[in-house]
């Protein structure tokens, strides 16, 4: 019998406790043996839980326990999780994690102890929630070199984009609802911030293209600065304003990669995507572009995936031999003033006809937007092609009495 030990008992630890008992039949018979939770770590106390006997405060009741074979971090943060997945794996027990900061921050170092140790660290929650997304990319699509990977990776921020765009909400009346209804924290930081999504972009691309994407070396960008004005906008250029983070391989073996909010053409399978659902587009040189959708959060989405890795852990005993990327110095990835892409532009202007001829000299032809709202003395326009460095420059040289009101980047997906 393969026994299991659940560190953290919130949202995410409860429900992958539910959702293992609800189902554990049946997980056995995928797994090929009975499975059971032996240990469940909480500083607080559930006296009136059905696993009640299962509550310890120690972490190393469950470390020096011969017959726990895999541990269930879903703590967060990195304050405790760092150690005890550390620890754990120095131990020779695999790990399942659904803690994204933690997978970001300290994931090369976490793979190479489990493949010295021959016990895998699996962390398919980590990013998308319910959504298979790190297997696909490490099992499925390897017959592919991925080219690219982007997605509309944080709920909460495409929720309140969604009540933007479908009811002309402000940000701030968006944002108080997604508090209301728990999609949105207290502190929403990390979400309209940009930072959430950042950490999962990571996780992608150093799966994707093989050595460690640190945060840190992220440009990051949220969603508080577009206005309805800039929703308002898109109608007349058929699309829509999603927070994206992408990453893509470049020449010479670099890759360019940020979290920012995008324009996307209607066209495009992410412009559809609303409210707390999340997409990931993986771009193969085999199999073009595909998509991955589902609820990216919430207590049952994602401990469904994390039970799936406890399966797959106590499946596989030797370690994952695709699931793995190398720690790496960041020269690797592109500086963020040589990412190129189109730009969406609105400005104020005292002359129009002036400045669109000083628009026309910056930044060569572009395509005029209308809004129904539009004041007579703005434009709003579109871009070619152009890189960060090069975009940034001929806007600090709009005068004549013109003044940029917000600049969105424009992505072909």
């Amino acid at each position: 019998m393969a026994k299991i030990a659940v560190l953290g008992y919130g949202v995410v630890g409860s429900g992958t406790v539910e959702v293992f008992y609800k189902n554990k039949e049946n997980l056995e018979k995928k797994a090929g043996e009975p499975l059971d939770i032996k240990y469940i770590l909480d500083v607080r106390d559930f006296p009136d839980s059905p696993y009640a006997d299962k509550f310890v405060k120690d972490f190393d009741v469950i470390l020096n326990d011969p017959e726990v074979s895999v541990i269930t971090e879903v703590i967060g943060g990195l304050k405790f999780s760092y150690g005890y997945v550390k620890s754990a794996l120095e131990a020779g027990k695999s790990v399942v994690t659904s803690n994204k900061e933690l997978v970001a921050a300290k994931g090369a170092e976490l793979l190479a102890i489990a493949k010295e140790k021959n016990v895998n660290f699996f962390f398919e929650a980590s990013v998308g929630g319910g959504i298979p997304i790190i297997k696909p990319i490490h099992a499925c699509l390897e017959a592919n070199e991925i080219d690219e990977i982007a997605g509309i990776l944080n709920g909460t921020t495409n929720f309140i984009l969604t009540k933007m765009i479908r009811d002309g909400m402000g940000f701030e009346e968006a944002l108080r609802i997604a508090q209301e209804l728990g999609y949105a924290e207290h502190d929403p930081t990390a979400d309209v911030e940009g930072i959430d999504a950042c950490r999962k972009i990571c996780i992608l691309a150093s799966l994707a293209f093989g050595k460690h994407v640190y945060p840190d070396n992220v440009h990051t960008e949220g969603i508080t600065k577009v206005t309805l004005e800039d929703v308002e906008y898109m109608d007349s250029f058929d699309a829509k304003i999603k927070l994206i983070g992408c990453a893509r391989r470049e020449d010479g073996n670099e890759i360019s990669i940020g979290v920012f909010p995008a324009v996307i053409k209607d066209e495009s399978q992410l412009a559809g995507v609303n409210d707390v659902f999340n997409a990931i587009l993986v771009r193969g040189d085999a199999t073009g572009d595909v998509v991955f959708y589902g609820k990216g959060a919430g207590k049952l989405p994602t401990a469904s995936a994390v039970v799936s890795d406890i399966v797959s852990a106590v499946k596989h005993s030797d370690t994952s031999r695709s699931l793995t990327w190398t720690d790496s110095e960041q020269s690797f990835i592109r500086t963020f003033d040589r990412f190129t892409c189109a730009s969406y532009i609105r400005l104020s202007a005292d002359n129009v006809e002036v400045t669109k001829a000083v628009i026309k000299a910056l930044f060569g032809d572009v395509e005029y937007l209308s809004s129904k709202k539009q004041p007579d003395n703005e434009l709003a326009f579109v871009t070619g092609v152009m890189s960060e460095k090069d975009t940034l420059n001929a806007c600090e040289k709009v005068s004549d009495g013109a003044k940029i009101l917000g600049r969105i980047r424009v992505l072909d997906y």
